[in-house]
């Protein structure tokens, strides 16, 4: 068993990696135990990730407010609290607020063979990121 205590583990999102103010929990790293990393991301409104992918999926639970997630060439599709979303293996995608509520989630992602959780891309543009009925 390992213990981890509360504390010391909250970062800002890097620009590099989302628009808007995002804070990070790390919950837990791959490491040489375990291949799964996790983290608790909380995004103000208008907040996203930027385009990405995980080597091995990603899976999303939903714990607080209103969000918005969309793969490459799809439409983009609300979250709320209690939603999963499975995204699968070297799928472009992006997750974040909608632009007038908070959205939280735990991201759980596994390391593949190098060690590697994601590959950042290109920024979401506004026109990506706002659903046409919204």
């Amino acid at each position: 068993m390992k213990y981890t205590p509360a504390g010391g583990r909250t970062g800002a999102g890097p620009a590099d990696w989302f628009t808007g103010s995002v804070h990070i929990d790390g919950i837990r790293d791959a490491d040489d135990q375990s291949a799964v990393a996790c983290a608790h991301v909380r995004f103000t409104p208008g907040a996203r990730t930027a385009w990405h992918t995980h080597p091995r999926g990603q899976t999303l639970y939903v714990t607080d407010g209103i969000g918005w997630v969309a793969r490459r060439g799809g439409d983009v599709q609300e979250i709320r609290p209690g939603d999963v979303v499975y995204i699968e293996p070297g799928e472009e995608h992006w997750h974040g607020a909608t632009a007038d509520r908070f959205m939280a989630h735990v991201a759980i992602q596994e390391a593949d063979a190098d060690g590697q959780v994601v590959t950042w891309l290109d920024h979401v543009t506004d026109d990506e990121y706002a659903p046409t009925d919204a």
